[in-house]
């Protein structure tokens, strides 16, 4: 079935609209379409998320105090003509202790809300999901090289879809991945049939890493905001996991860079409604944890005692690089900052704003 094409945006509303992501992205579309309508919806779940919101009203968004689990909060903002699905509980460890109903009815049941939000308005919805939906197997097993520094993946690789360039959309998706992952791919699989039964543009991003000002960072996700925090406030860290040597790796992609990327999807989103689209930092905006470190020493001038824990925790993998070729073939769009250019940008914004002592504290 064609999807259809959105006139220029009138009402859009920003689920997870008060965290790092929904909050920038709110305010990124604010100021590309100053005469729309724009609404965060948030749940002020995650701690800081409230510091957030006199940002949201300076830059002229409306905040909606409302959780995705709920239709009828969805419904609080009528008639919006696209939909930004930013909501989520983002760790990778969520529900791995037990307790799987809020991580299960946010990602996937909030997901499907948003989805029949979407249906009967005929709105666009750009649903951020994560490159967590690849299986952990196949990269614990892929081929890579131990360097000074880091791990690094060989070029040719057993595995479809993953080079040196990094995981494509043409990796395997079969085999455990993470109770996290398994309720963003479910979503993925859910909208794909939205959009094929009732011809929504719905876009799919599977984003890596995502950083940058205002994220307020734990060990098991934000991590470059909480690496930086560490040593700007000199507290301690751990290696954990792969030996305890600090080489696993990830991409990280600048938060900026990805707003640029959903308001080109945002202008149009039906050319985007295809498959689902792999958006992060790339082999040239990646680090390890060691590299992170030297990078955040010198940074903020300061360095902190690490302590390796060889133990593999549950659902982790040694290295995840995105290949951007299919989203830059498609549009043209690259990421533009690095990993420095993050850690500087983040370092920066905890100098500068008040209240980020107790948040990392």
């Amino acid at each position: 079935m064609k999807t259809k094409h959105l006139p220029i945006i009138q009402r859009a509303l920003v689920t997870g609209g008060a965290g790092f992501v929904g909050s920038h992205l709110a305010l990124a579309l604010k100021t590309a379409y100053p005469d729309a309508e724009v609404a965060a919806l948030d749940n002020l779940h995650r701690n800081g998320s409230e510091l957030n919101l006199p940002r949201l009203e300076k830059g002229g968004v409306k905040f909606i105090k409302g959780d995705v689990r709920n239709p009828d909060d969805l419904a609080a903002f009528a008639d919006a003509d696209l939909l930004l699905e930013c909501s989520a509980d983002p760790s990778v460890l969520s529900g791995s202790d037990g307790d799987t109903s809020y991580l299960i009815q946010t990602n996937l049941q909030g997901a499907l809300n948003c989805a029949e939000y979407c249906r009967e308005r005929s709105a666009a919805m750009i649903f951020l999901s994560t490159s967590r939906v690849y299986p952990i197997k196949p990269l614990l097993e892929c081929s890579m090289t131990e360097t000074e520094t880091r791990l690094v993946l060989d070029d040719a690789q057993a595995i479809p879809g993953l080079s040196k360039r990094g995981v494509s959309e043409a990796f395997p998706l079969d085999g455990p991945r993470s109770l996290y992952g398994g309720t963003k791919l479910a979503a993925e699989i859910m909208l794909e049939e939205y959009r094929n039964a009732f011809g929504l543009p719905f876009v799919i991003n599977r984003c890596g890493v995502l950083a940058g000002p205002w994220q307020f960072g734990k060990a098991d996700q934000g991590i470059a905001a909480f690496w930086t925090a560490a040593h700007h406030f000199g507290k301690p860290l751990k290696y954990i996991g792969f030996g305890g040597k600090g080489k696993q790796v990830r991409d990280m992609l600048h938060i900026d860079d990805l707003a640029r990327l959903v308001l080109e999807q945002a202008a149009n989103p039906a050319d985007f409604a295809e498959g689902a689209f792999n958006v992060g930092g790339g082999l040239q905006s990646s680090a390890s944890l060691l590299e992170l470190t030297r990078i955040c020493a010198k940074t903020t001038g300061r360095e902190v005692p690490i302590t390796p824990e060889p133990t593999t925790r549950y659902a982790d993998i040694p290295i995840y690089i995105t290949d951007n070729s299919k989203i830059t073939a498609k549009c043209g769009w690259e990421p533009a900052k690095t990993v420095e250019d993050i850690i500087r940008d983040i370092h920066q914004w905890i100098i500068n704003t008040p209240g980020t002592t107790e948040l990392f504290s």
